[in-house]
């Protein structure tokens, strides 16, 4: 996965490429989709949620810029492999998922393997976590129609935010760095994630 999809398509941090190395994305996908775990797809893990692209994942957390003490907040839990990722890169990592079952099942095969510091909160992911900012980082892994308010709030000055944004079946990944209180974006590539539901989100 990690030679034949990544490094090809222009992933050089080399933090990020271990992480992908080691963290065993088919124990992060249903049974009966497990010989296809390592392939260059989005897969489903119920409740109509999708495991991200192994080359979306990985552009995804270089992005972030993680240097390893980062306290990091994830919107969107899915099945917990995102929040593996980040925990094997960053110092804390909170993963907040609206959908019970799939947080309950992500929180256990994270404790499974070891991941004590991936902490998973079942919530409105658009609302932040008001309780545990400011975040050095945030990663939003839905489509979102904008960058919510209260999580540009909860960033860090100078802190990184990375999130799909755009129409509710096209966005363009977009890098923001807050600067005296603005977030100044990048844009990156194009791509298509589930929707991110939530009060500052799209409505169901």
């Amino acid at each position: 996965m990690v030679d034949t999809q990544l490094i090809p398509r222009g992933i050089r941090d080399e933090r990020v490429l271990a992480a992908m190395r080691k963290v065993p994305r088919h124990l992060f996908v249903p049974e009966y989709i497990r010989h296809s775990a390592y392939d260059d797809m989005a897969l489903p893990i119920g409740e109509d949620q999708t495991i991200s692209q192994p080359y979306m994942v990985a552009i995804m957390t270089e992005l972030l810029e993680l240097k390893g003490d980062e306290k990091v907040l994830e919107i969107g839990t899915g099945s917990g492999y995102q929040a593996a990722v980040l925990a094997e890169l960053a110092g804390e990592v909170y993963t907040i998922e609206r959908i019970s079952e799939l947080a309950d099942r992500a929180k256990s095969k994270l404790a499974e393997i070891g991941y004590g510091n991936a902490h998973v909160i079942v919530s409105d992911g658009t609302k932040g976590l008001e309780d545990a900012a400011p975040f050095d980082r945030i990663i939003i892994t839905a489509a979102a129609p904008k960058i919510p308010d209260p999580l540009i709030d909860q960033l860090k000055e100078g802190g990184i935010i990375v999130a799909p944004v755009g129409e509710r079946f096209s966005q363009m990944l977009i890098k923001g760095r807050k600067e005296k209180g603005v977030l100044i974006e990048e844009y990156h590539t194009p791509c298509v994630f589930v929707p991110l539901v939530g009060e500052y989100g799209w409505r169901g």
